[in-house]
């Protein structure tokens, strides 16, 4: 499609605005709906599997290969994560403006290509100095070779540029394939957000299953190159959905254009409208988007202490796991990435139970379609967040009780005398927290921004946890410099010696004031006019 196709009129049959991949009208029988979200969500699955392969165990890999501390390891995957989650702004821009989101989608998947197969270069034992090729001579003392850290972190910074093209786009591009303005296809769009997560964890499951027990056993080379096959074939099978896409064009400028130009009409006034008129209309037109963006803004920032709470998952909460006895039987020791699967598996178990269970019964009481509002499910989420952070802070107190009782503070290596199903509730609490908060902050995100600025929307989600996983690597940063200054730090590690319990109810009590923030705002938001009425009169 060219991106300065003009929009067509619709015809019978037709979904208004939207065109096939010559350019004609769109049929409403012949494109779209789950026939071609279906294509979508493979790659979305895919690219999951491939992105997780990656960062679930990655702080596993910094800290074994690459020789790196356990504080200095999670500032720098959570200053990578929120690069990977707030570049998509700029992308969805260029998605929106000039490529638009099918080619984009398609040059980030080849992007992940690229940047998995060097990854998985880096990570071959000829880059290792001697002695440092197998696993378990892998250690602190144990000093990678300056190649293999350059193409480890150059190759890991492409993956946070296609992160950022695939994220935005795909999720929109999908959603695209539902018309809002028909009654059927708008309840099955309402639906695509539920079963987009469901795709998204399953994905991730399956990674942190295989690829973390890969990387622990048998090598980090085929844990990273096996992510990368998985996105080749998804890449092959997007482009076989080319045909029953609909494509929605645009000839307006960059969103970001947009958005300046509305927000110096809305400092220089309508001065212009005595001399044009046209331009005035014009200019009146975007200064409604930036009014449209900007009323989202309280919502998107009573919301970033739950992006850092979410950072944990991966970095800290994988590092207490391998303290643990994870024997399952004689043989089977869990890696301790895999346990981040809890996670995925219980977002999968209850998103049905959400979509087909959950939602009517809460229809019959609310009368609304979608069972709660969208603000409904975000604060649902956060409060399970905050139980969360609680159930962690406890669970860590009695892992430090069991290494004092056991005599094994000074002995890090040594795995604690208390089984890893200690951990479970925290994970399977994250798991029910993204069900509610992660689900609806797209659906709102997507729903609530101008039609126009569609990906941009989902990049200004996407942001949330980019200033959440940035705003993490420097609270982990100044906590470890200051609390390192007078004994061992938070962080030290010898998590036996460290104080994550701290560091949890630090998070959870920041999380108490972030939700009632997010309460307040709710209650004074003004959901879009498209959204029902019922909305607009909810608590939130």
């Amino acid at each position: 499609m060219d991106a300065n196709t003009l929009l067509l009129p619709c015809t019978d049959g037709a979904v208004a605005g939207a065109v096939d991949f010559r350019g004609r009208p769109a049929s409403r029988s012949g494109t779209g709906r789950w026939s071609a979200a279906m294509f979508v969500l493979g790659v979305e699955i895919a690219e999951r599997f491939a992105y997780h392969g990656v960062s679930a165990n990655l702080i596993s890999y910094l800290t074994g290969p690459l020789g790196e501390s356990t504080a200095g390891a999670a500032a720098a995957i959570n200053a990578w994560s929120g690069v990977a989650t707030m570049l998509p702004l700029l992308m969805a821009c260029g998605a929106d403006a000039w490529l638009g989101r099918y080619r984009t989608i398609v040059l980030a998947s080849l992007l992940f290509v690229v940047s998995m197969g060097m990854l998985t270069v880096s990570a071959l034992p000829a880059f290792h100095h001697d002695g440092c090729s197998s696993y378990a001579s892998r250690s602190l003392a144990c000093s990678p070779s300056p190649v293999q850290v350059a193409i480890f972190y150059v190759s890991v910074y492409l993956v946070a540029l296609a992160e950022a093209g695939h994220k935005p786009c795909a999720q929109a591009f999908g959603a695209d394939q539902f018309d809002q303005n028909d009654p059927k296809e708008s309840v099955s769009r309402s639906s695509f957000f539920n079963w987009w997560y469901f795709g998204m964890c399953s994905g991730t499951a399956v990674t942190t299953m295989v690829s973390s027990y890969i990387q622990d056993n048998v090598g980090w080379g085929l844990g990273f190159g096996i992510p990368c096959l998985v996105m080749v074939f998804a890449v092959l099978m997007f482009l076989l959905g080319t045909r029953n896409y609909r494509y929605y064009t645009s000839t307006e400028s960059s969103p970001f254009a947009r958005l300046a130009r509305a927000f110096v009409a809305l400092v220089k006034g309508s001065k212009s409208s005595q001399y044009d008129g046209t331009l005035a209309s014009d200019d009146a037109g975007h200064r409604e988007e930036v009014k449209g963006v900007l009323r989202l803004f309280p919502i998107w920032a009573t919301c970033i202490i739950y992006a850092v709470i979410f950072s944990q998952s991966s970095t800290f909460f994988t590092k207490q796991a391998a303290t643990l006895d994870r024997r399952i039987g004689p043989t089977l020791r869990v890696p301790p990435a895999a346990l981040q699967t809890f996670i995925s598996v219980t977002i999968m178990v209850f998103i049905p139970v959400y979509d087909r269970a959950f939602v009517p019964l809460a229809r019959r009481l609310t009368r609304l379609s979608s069972g709660i509002t969208m603000l409904q499910r975000i604060g649902t989420g956060l409060v399970l967040t905050l139980v969360a952070m609680v159930v962690a802070a406890l669970v860590e107190m009695r892992r430090l009780g069991v290494a004092r009782d056991a005599g094994l503070v000074d002995h890090p290596k040594a795995a604690l005398p208390m089984s890893l199903w200690w951990m479970v509730p925290q994970y399977v609490l994250f798991g029910l927290s993204d069900v509610f908060a992660m689900i609806g902050l797209q659906e709102f995100f997507y729903d609530q921004v101008p039609d126009a600025l569609r990906s941009l929307g989902l990049a200004f989600f996407l942001s949330i946890f980019g200033v959440g996983h940035l705003f993490s690597s420097f609270i982990i940063s100044a906590i470890d410099g200051a609390t390192k200054k007078s004994g061992p730090s938070w962080f030290s590690n010898n998590l036996n010696r460290a104080h994550l319990d701290y560091f949890y109810w630090l998070l959870a009590g920041l999380c108490a004031v972030e939700l009632a923030a997010f309460v307040i705002v709710s209650r004074v938001y003004v959901y879009k006019k498209r959204v029902s009425q019922d909305n607009n009169d909810a608590v939130m």
